[in-house]
């Protein structure tokens, strides 16, 4: 257990940001489970800018790694043109 008052700051602020970004992070990963299992290529499309805008920010915070962003949306558009 920390025993200084920055350390006990840093805690906080640590496990406060840390449930921020885990709330993105899986809102984001419904969206693309949503968006990959959607079979209408009008609304898989309409969704697809929103979704590659979510995974831009969560690459942008450092909350995944900026080359996992663009192989999710790289993956995610081939699956909206195949349809």
């Amino acid at each position: 257990m920390a025993n200084h008052k920055s350390a006990l700051k840093r805690m906080r602020q640590t496990a406060k940001r840390r449930v921020h970004n885990a709330y993105y992070h899986k809102t984001t990963r419904n969206a693309i489970r949503r968006l990959r299992a959607n079979t209408d290529k009008a609304d898989a499309s309409a969704k697809l800018s929103s979704v590659i805008s979510m995974i831009d920010k969560l690459a942008k915070r450092n909350i995944i790694h900026s080359n996992k962003a663009s192989n999710l949306k790289s993956s995610l558009t081939k699956h909206v043109n195949a349809l």
